[in-house]
């Protein structure tokens, strides 16, 4: 099943527990973090993975925009995330981390900006569980979906069928109710939803519509991942 995962990014922070409850129903929390070099903004830290993780029973996959992921990922693995995403952009061996992120027992994600091409990261796909593509420019929530980025997930979708793998492709940034339908067609089938669930009166509401939307528009047959799924 396609999976959502809202972005506590959007949560209000003052209230962070009473946020978390509004998306039990979710399948999974993406928590942004954010060192004001990579991106242009600044949030979080393992002591917000620690803090989302005693709040809420969901999984969580962390969704690193930072420097120097190699030294940095291994730290969220150990602070309890289930899957750990760093940018291509910004990891300086990918192949090492990817093992050493498998040997903590977590998941490993990549993530690749609007404009990295696929083709950096087709070498990398067997040592993934999910691949992130960008469909806002990196930053900050609130954007709009960059409709070029269809033909990217579609592209990412033949790619990794084209190498039998068996993981996710997930997208962050611009989900709404309409763009999700186009993004599950694509193939895409783990979102990341910030303003569309925590914008909504009733966020379970939001997360089941969403859910529901990609579900009934998804062509494609969702790997059975654990390290996504389950903490």
């Amino acid at each position: 099943m396609p999976a959502i995962h809202p972005s506590i990014l959007n949560a209000d922070q003052a209230h962070l527990a009473a946020e978390l409850d509004r998306v039990r129903t979710a399948d999974g929390l993406h928590v942004d973090i954010m060192d004001n070099h990579f991106v242009p903004n600044q949030f979080g830290g393992p002591s917000l993975v620690e803090t989302v993780l005693a709040h809420s029973e969901l999984p969580v996959d962390a969704h690193l925009m930072i420097e120097n992921a190699d030294r940095w990922a291994p730290v969220y693995a150990e602070a309890g995330c289930a899957i750990v995403t760093s940018h291509l952009e910004a990891t300086a061996a990918p192949f090492r981390l990817a093992a050493q992120l498998h040997r903590q027992g977590v998941g490993v994600g990549l993530a690749l900006r609007p404009a990295t091409p696929l083709a950096a990261v087709e070498s990398l796909l067997g040592e993934l569980d999910l691949l992130l593509l960008m469909t806002v420019e990196p930053g900050f929530g609130g954007q709009s979906f960059l409709e070029p980025m269809l033909d990217k997930i579609a592209a990412a979708r033949r790619l990794v069928g084209r190498h039998g793998q068996q993981l996710r492709i997930q997208i962050d940034g611009g989900v709404t109710e309409q763009t999700i339908v186009r993004a599950a067609e694509a193939g895409a089938d783990v979102f990341v939803a910030g303003s569309a669930v925590y914008r909504a009166d009733d966020a379970a509401a939001a997360i089941a519509t969403l859910r529901e939307q990609a579900a009934t528009h998804s062509h494609w047959v969702h790997p059975d991942t654990p390290e996504v799924n389950s903490r």
